[in-house]
């Protein structure tokens, strides 16, 4: 039996948690580098699929089958196409990052030495994280995924929960119950969704007798399986809220803002980057491919509700005053755009969309993990307490500014390609809708435009004269991430030959084709 690539990837970060998790209390700096060889351990593994997989051949590769609840036909299935290949290098690429930057944020709090916060634990969780959501990204049974899906919520409920921001305006007490009001809202919404998700998963099974999605769509191919247009369209819906909570789109974003505010800076980058992508590619995986006339029936819906997430979420971050909600706000309308090029339903939607997925993981953590430094410095979240930065921290100032530029999409960067993919797909489908989704380009120069304005530029506040600039650890964070932004930016084939192939197979899934240009005869 070939070597199980797919598994390994995914095992590797979990073996990585229990094992940083058994270190001894006492050494911390030990469990620290413990997960950070695990981490890389993991990239290491997610590159040899990248080198393995052939983007010109079957849909899904590097397949793994094997019996688990036979009774229920629930089997152990993996398999990834260029989509889920390039979100699971995209998990393991990050999560590195996320470590190194999370470096201190679970040392004994300074200031009351008896309070223990646990180090192992917190490396520990983001692991797990990590492990969870690359088996998500692999998984090809139904079943499968919806327990990942689920089981992902534990470790994030206790990381946003107990490892919170410590740059907080109000009390100790306040700030607990802020963490723990954002912690229970977080798993709320998600566990909503994942039961009526669970009732759409036996709806499917009690309807098609199989989890597996080669079964399912061999049983389509050959007609012997058929689903009335009602329960395809409940079974559907099923699905999409689920998928809708964790992308999350409009009007069940609520939670985001609480969720990536009171968490720290590197968790906020597990919960945007990383954890919601796990929606916004199950939209692709699973709802498109298993339901194709009803995501062709709610579209229309779905492209409305993806312009207000798109409209709304930028003009709700022009006004903001803490800097993380800020960011929140601004992957609100990011998503909106995601999910905009899926269910614009041309082949440069689609592929800006998984563009998007990939670029946004990229300028957010970028973005994200700059600020966490400058709040970490300073002390709060607020912009109004910030000023002149650039003056005495230069390179801090121009990395924030790259994150920030790559943020609104600006040409030379790799977001940029993704939403000029977006909107030209969802252009060549329904105009009204390319037209509208256009201003959140505008609104996004705004209100990143102006938080550099007031946090880097002016006079220097008394509060940020002595401020240092970023040190080596914090470098290595930043300056990889700017890198593959600039390069992706520039030349985004090598992302585009992996992603292009998987799109046509969805496009023939919905039996889309691409809207024809009209060109008027020659007189």
């Amino acid at each position: 039996m070939s070597f199980p690539l797919l598994t390994a990837t995914a095992a590797l970060p979990a073996i990585g948690a229990v094992a940083t998790a058994a270190v001894p209390a006492a050494r911390r700096t030990a469990a620290k580098w413990l997960a950070l060889a695990f981490s890389l351990g993991t990239l290491v593994l997610a590159g040899i699929a990248l080198a393995r997989f052939e983007p010109g051949g079957d849909r899904f590769q590097l397949t793994e089958s094997h019996a688990w609840i036979a009774d229920f036909g629930v089997r152990y299935e993996l398999g990834v196409d260029g989509i889920g290949l390039a979100l699971m290098a995209l998990t393991a690429l990050l999560i590195p990052f996320v470590i190194l930057a999370g470096w201190h944020d679970a040392d004994p709090l300074e200031t009351n030495s008896s309070r223990w916060r646990p180090t192992q634990g917190f490396f520990a969780l983001i692991l797990m994280v990590e492990a969870m959501v690359i088996l998500s990204f692999e998984a090809t049974d139904v079943f499968l995924f919806y327990i990942l899906f689920e089981a992902m919520l534990i470790p994030m409920y206790f990381l946003i929960g107990g490892f919170g921001d410590r740059a907080h305006s109000g009390s100790d007490e306040n700030a607990a119950a802020q963490r723990s009001y954002a912690a229970v809202k977080f798993l709320l919404y998600n566990l909503v969704g994942g039961l009526i998700m669970l009732a759409a998963v036996i709806g499917l099974y009690v309807v098609a007798g199989s989890f597996s999605l080669s079964e399912i769509a061999e049983a389509r191919a050959n007609g012997s399986l058929s689903m009335a247009t009602s329960t395809e369209r409940w079974l559907f819906l099923g699905f999409f809220f689920a998928f809708a909570v964790k992308a999350p789109l409009w009007p069940l974003h609520t939670w985001l803002p609480n969720a990536m505010g009171e968490a720290t800076s590197p968790v906020a980058v597990l919960i945007t980057a990383v954890v919601d992508k796990v929606g916004t590619f199950a939209m692709l995986r699973f709802c498109l491919q298993l339901f194709p006339e009803a995501s062709k029936w709610a579209t229309p819906v779905i492209l409305v509700l993806a312009l207000i997430s798109i409209v709304y979420g930028a003009l709700l971050a022009v006004g903001q005053r803490d800097i993380k909600r800020l960011i929140a706000y601004a992957s609100i309308s990011h998503f909106g755009f995601i999910i905009l090029g899926i269910f614009a339903m041309t082949s440069q939607g689609q592929s800006g969309a998984t563009l998007y997925m990939v670029n946004h993981g990229i300028s957010t953590a970028a973005l994200m993990l700059v600020a966490g430094f400058l709040i970490t410095r300073r002390g709060s979240r607020l912009i109004s307490d910030y000023g002149g930065v650039q003056k005495v921290a230069p390179v801090l100032a121009g990395t924030f500014l790259i994150g920030g530029l790559a943020t609104l999409s600006l040409p030379g960067l790799a977001p940029f390609v993704s939403e000029f993919l977006v909107l030209v797909g969802a252009f060549a489908a329904y105009p009204a809708v390319g037209i509208i989704a256009t201003t959140g380009i505008v609104l996004a120069a705004i209100y990143v435009l102006v938080l550099y304005q007031r946090t880097m530029t002016g006079p220097v506040k008394a509060e940020v004269q002595g401020m240092a600039d970023l040190k080596v650890r914090e470098l290595v964070v930043v300056v990889p991430l700017i890198a593959l932004l600039l390069f992706l930016g520039v030349y985004p084939k090598p992302l585009t030959e992996i992603v292009n192939p998987a799109v046509q197979h969805t496009m023939s899934d919905v039996q889309k084709k691409d809207p024809q240009p009209e060109v008027e005869a020659a007189k």
